[in-house]
């Protein structure tokens, strides 16, 4: 499987991340590369690198809608912990399915629906 090329931020756990990257997915890992960054230096690493943001952190649809900060595109997984098995299925799913529609979107992936939002500067006035 190919796909989008992602940055998966150091709360996306390494299981995850090995098995993307065992699917033919291109991950770069905050976690490998740079732990302990912030936020805005997460932002600036996937801009940099040209990749999607995987996050499972709500503070960056802040960064991203309010503060004006833009990465090539975000998905965040908003999973509960009790159904955490499921994430990496339903994961791949979702790349399958979307992998086109992912860049210049924040993308929330939950289990049961996928919602995609442009990014600020995509918006028409």
């Amino acid at each position: 499987m190919t796909g989008p090329r992602l940055l998966a931020d150091e709360n996306i756990a390494a299981s995850l991340v090995r098995a993307l990257r065992e699917n033919g997915i291109d991950v770069s890992y905050v976690a490998e590369l740079a732990s302990g960054i912030t936020d805005d230096e997460v932002l600036d690493l996937a801009k940099a690198e040209a990749r999607l943001l995987l996050t499972e952190n709500k503070d960056f649809g802040e960064l991203v809608f309010r503060m004006k900060r833009r990465p090539p595109g975000v998905l965040l997984l908003r999973v509960p912990l009790s159904q955490r098995s499921q994430t990496r299925e339903r994961l791949h799913t979702v790349l399958r399915l979307h992998g086109d529609k992912l860049a210049e979107h924040f993308t929330v992936v939950e289990l049961e629906r996928v919602r995609f939002r442009l990014l600020p500067d995509h918006h028409t006035q």
